[in-house]
């Protein structure tokens, strides 16, 4: 029996995720970081809608598809550098991944959906666009948040949990909250939810 059209994107997919070169410690082996990532993402979406279409795991999947090739500093290291960055990433993401739908047999239309979604448009209208950034924000908040508040002082941490909570979904922000998390971490949530 041959792959389905999914299969056989979700093969190409995972490929490029495994050539990243960031690499993380999981279980004992050694782990290229977004092919650790869309694994997150995908057991996220699970959780948040499994019975989701295979054109949401398609773009859920390849999010962050070969984004390492375009690392932050090749942008101006302030707001509107890292929004452009954002950006191109955004599209040229959606554009590889809408390759790959079609390499794998699946119609333009879907493979231009799966382009849109990881674009995020029409995000409040759309509830697989929805999904996916609730998805998102829930893997942001589970796995790298802790980190990510070593980096940075609390207003700025504040700041974008603020920002972080207004582009989630009611159902993403009962998720969120029963995201286990460090005493500090649970801190700085509740201040940032006190003024949203």
């Amino acid at each position: 029996m041959s792959p389905s059209e999914y299969e056989k994107a979700i093969r190409i997919i995972d490929d490029a995720h495994a050539q990243d070169p960031n690499i993380v410690r999981l279980d004992g082996e050694d782990v290229a970081y977004e092919l650790y990532y869309s694994n997150k993402m995908s057991g996220y979406l699970d959780k948040c809608n499994p019975t989701a279409s295979e054109i949401l795991r398609l773009a859920i999947r390849a999010q962050h598809l070969r984004r390492w090739e375009i690392p932050r500093n090749a942008y101006a290291m302030n707001k509107s550098g890292y929004h452009l960055w954002r950006t191109y990433l955004k599209k040229r993401q959606g554009e590889i991944a809408a390759q790959i739908c079609l390499d794998s047999g699946y119609s333009s239309e879907d493979a231009s959906r799966v382009a849109g979604l990881i674009r995020k448009e029409n995000l409040k209208q759309d509830a697989d666009a929805q999904t996916l950034e609730d998805v998102a924000c829930l893997v942001f908040l589970d796995d790298q948040f802790e980190a990510f508040k070593q980096e940075h002082d609390e207003a700025k941490i504040v700041n974008i949990l603020r920002k972080t909570w207004r582009k989630m979904s009611d159902k993403g922000h009962e998720m969120a909250l029963n995201i286990p998390m460090s005493d500090r971490a649970r801190e700085l949530v509740v201040k940032a939810l006190d003024d949203v």
